[in-house]
């Protein structure tokens, strides 16, 4: 439609122009003593218009070869640029592929335009890693180190590489600088948590965990896990003096001092220490918020000498308990237990009887067989003794196929 037009003008001028031409008398006479020429005024309007458009013509000429260097230059930094973004888009490619040697390939090409050498060299050093260069990696990473632009990029990268590669002390380092900067963002802080798991630095480890936590960035069951880590390394560790126990749990706070494996692994460093009072109270206390055998262990551990009030007092807690809970065989075990320790023959018995009758696993019927047969021998009663002795040998033996079969 626009051609149709644009032809319609043409027509329309070359008419008006032929119409006015004829009906132009106008004559135009140049002197040039002694010459003289005449000529028609469209003639004249004719030349005009020719040198017009020669004179612009040669002006245009002139400039264009004036530029030519320039436009040259500009040619080639915009095949740099598209080389080397389409080199950039070519890495990013492949790393995303899995395909780690083109990428680097590509990222060396992409690096060769200055604006993507820092993004290149990031790139590049993830490639270089996953194929285990790590001499390739530093020095792509070295690349990149004085670009201001690309540090919370850089940091969050080298982060990343070392804790992968196992160097926690280096992570740790890139960590620090990282927040020294202000970048404190989630996935800076998922990373801060990898670094100091692997370095044991567990107070560090439970702190970044609850931030997570907080902000929904972990899940639920690896929070949790976490913080047994954490826990059974502060609390479970051999070498610990009751001072340091006490100072441990008095940093723990108050909504997780009731979580069953917390709790458990407190009362064990507890009772470890001789600490027996302290154990029992935090049993207890968890046992109260939340059912679990292994705090129910624990307080089976933390039994108070034998007459004293402090293990009458966990004879009938334990009986309180069987009202809600009478088939529960970790409880009628530590009942037994507590009733063989103060002499409560008759109890004893028929706690540790249901216990065996009752038990899901070997290590409770070994438990059940032991103190059944020391009840027995504190009762005379060496024939039964003797069985019970039999059967809880019998139960660690057929507990251990690995070592039965290297026997034989």
């Amino acid at each position: 439609m626009r051609l149709l037009l644009w032809l319609v003008a043409l027509m329309a001028t070359a008419i008006g122009i032929a119409v006015t031409a004829r009906f132009n008398p106008g004559n135009v006479v140049l002197f040039y003593p002694p010459h003289r020429i005449d000529m028609s005024l469209n003639l004249f309007v004719l030349m005009l218009g020719a040198l017009f458009v020669a004179l612009y013509g040669l002006v245009r000429a002139f400039y264009a070869t004036a530029r030519m260097p320039q436009r040259v230059a500009a040619y080639r930094q915009r095949k740099r640029e598209r080389e080397g973004n389409k080199g950039l888009r070519d890495a990013l490619k492949a790393l995303f592929e899995g395909r780690f040697g083109h990428a680097e390939k590509a990222a060396m090409r992409a690096a060769e335009l200055p604006e993507n050498a820092g993004l290149a060299s990031l790139i590049g050093a993830r490639a270089a890693h996953r194929m285990r260069e790590p001499a390739r990696r530093d020095a792509w990473l070295a690349g990149v180190a004085h670009d201001a632009s690309l540090k919370t990029a850089r940091l969050m990268t080298v982060t990343e590489l070392l804790v992968d590669d196992h160097q926690h002390d280096a992570a740790l380092q890139a960590v620090d600088e990282l927040f020294a900067s202000g970048q404190r963002h989630i996935h800076a802080l998922q990373w801060a948590m990898k670094a100091n798991q692997q370095a044991r630095n567990w107070p560090e480890v439970l702190r970044l965990v609850r931030i997570l936590d907080k902000r929904k960035a972990l899940h639920p069951a690896l929070a949790k896990r976490l913080r047994e880590l954490a826990y059974q390394s502060l609390l479970g560790e051999g070498g610990h003096d009751a001072e340091s126990i006490r100072r441990t749990w008095a940093g723990v706070p108050a909504a997780e001092r009731t979580a069953p494996y917390i709790a458990a692994r407190a009362a064990e460093a507890f009772n470890a220490c001789g600490l027996h009072d302290e154990a029992r109270a935090i049993a207890e206390e968890s046992l109260k918020a939340d059912w679990d055998e292994r705090v129910v262990r624990a307080y089976r551990d933390a039994a108070g000498p034998a007459g004293s009030p402090t293990l009458l007092a966990q004879i009938e807690s334990c009986e309180q308990w069987r009202k809600t809970r009478p088939m529960d065989a970790q409880l009628a075990l530590t009942l037994g237990s507590l009733c063989l320790k103060q002499k409560l023959w008759g109890k004893a018995q028929r706690y540790l009887e249901q216990a065996l009758s009752d038990a899901l696993d070997a290590e409770m019927v070994r438990e059940a067989h032991l103190k059944l047969a020391q009840m027995h021998e504190a009762l005379g009663q060496e024939q039964e003794a003797a069985n019970h002795y039999r059967q809880c040998a019998l139960v660690g033996w057929t507990a251990m196929p690995s070592k039965r079969s290297a026997l034989v």
